[in-house]
Order: C-alpha cells, then structure tokens, then sequence
C-alpha cells in the first residue's frame, strides 16, 4: 500500500495520505556534497537521501536508475519504486547484511526486474 501510494504521488485507491509536493520533497535527493562525502560507504556514489527513502542519482549499471527510490534494511529485505517504469518490486530475504555495503543480491534481483521489462 505504502508503495502504491508513493508511485501515485501520494494518492492511494482510497484517497489521497499525502501531498504531490510532500512526496517530491521525500524522493528528492535532501544531501549535500559534503554529507555524501562523509557517508560516502553509504552512497556508493550513484545515490543519496530524501525525506525517508533512499534515491538513486546516477545511473552506472541496469539497476540504478535515476529516479528511482527505496531502501535495503540490514536484515535482507529492500523494497524500491521506479516511476519511470511504473514498478514496485520487493525483495525479502533473512540473510543478515554483514557491512554498510548492498550485497550482491540485491543487486541481482533487481538487475533481472529490470531485464524483465518488455515494452
């Protein structure tokens, strides 16, 4: 439901929860340079951080869509929203994250959602 409404800036099939300009400020990129630089394990050089999500910047590789927001918890679970594709995928897993760093299948689900696409 969460995830619905945030691609729907804010509307959700039972009413509105949140503003269209509340949901821009929560998936928009809040961080300086510097914040990054300090944090820079956390980023990976392609992201940053709105207002409660994680935001990809930068494209480098299928998966990092700019655009693109969510979040991986610790405890192997990651759930992003891509408006560009109209997608919502949720990854859940109880495969501890053992460093600040994604682990690799985080990034292989999200690479084969991404091949998936067929339009």
């Amino acid at each position: 439901a969460f995830c619905t409404m945030m691609l729907n800036k804010g509307r959700h099939p039972a009413g509105r929860v949140l503003s269209r300009p509340s949901v821009e400020l929560m998936t928009t990129d809040q961080l300086t340079a510097q914040q990054k630089a300090d944090n820079a394990v956390f980023f990976e050089g392609n992201s940053g951080w709105g207002l409660g999500v994680g935001v990809i910047t930068r494209r480098d590789d299928l998966a990092s869509v700019p655009g693109r927001f969510g979040w991986s918890g610790g405890t192997g679970t990651s759930v992003y929203t891509d408006p560009s594709e109209d997608l919502i995928g949720i990854l859940l897993t109880q495969r501890e994250m053992g460093s600040p760093t994604p682990q690799p299948w985080f990034r292989d689900f999200w690479t084969t959602a991404y091949q998936a696409i067929d339009d």
